[in-house]
């Protein structure tokens, strides 16, 4: 998986073959089939893992003990380390979403998934309750962000990473406070 992932995120989805996954992670072609049925279904068990292990982060940066304003701004800081690092897997993902109906199924299901854990954490943590609707929202709005600053969108618009790291901070200090 850590090496499918590696060559997803290098050489896009496209440009990967399960043959190639199975080489480099240093295994036959015989026993790439028999964990995964196809190159697809290693995409969507990388990108699973992905929204886990970034969950699992934000969990433990919420259980740091920190003030609420050092919370949100390593919370943005580390959502940009992770879309930034994985920018190319992301890309794939996004591109299959709207060409693949598996992966559009699944990565709605990593959605409501997402959801879920948002209100876990809101209940973990003791931060107040919110309308999941609300948190749809702002997981699409900072998702979408985090993907502009990780593609390099923002220096390509001429806008001011400072200002949107800290309208990002200001954002995700709201929904703790």
């Amino acid at each position: 998986m850590a090496t499918a992932a590696e060559i997803f995120n290098r050489d896009g989805y496209r440009g990967t073959d399960s043959n190639r996954i199975a080489k480099e992670a240093g295994y036959a072609t015989g026993t790439f089939y028999k964990h995964f049925k196809d190159k697809r279904e290693v995409f969507l068990a990388v990108y699973e893992t992905w929204v886990t292990s970034e969950w699992a982060a934000i969990d433990s940066e919420l259980s740091a003990g920190r003030e609420p304003k050092e919370t949100a701004r390593r919370l943005v800081e580390l959502a940009i380390d992770f879309h930034t690092k994985w920018r190319g897997l992301r890309a794939s993902l996004m591109e299959l979403v709207f060409t693949d109906e598996e992966v559009r199924r699944f990565y709605r299901s990593q959605r409501r998934r997402q959801l879920d854990v948002i209100a876990q954490l809101r209940l973990r943590h003791g931060i107040p309750a919110g309308r999941r609707e609300d948190d749809a929202i702002h997981l699409f709005t900072t998702e979408r962000t985090y993907d502009a600053i990780g593609q390099g969108e923002l220096k390509a618009l001429g806008l001011d990473h400072e200002i949107v790291v800290a309208a990002m901070v200001e954002q995700v200090f709201a929904l703790l406070s």
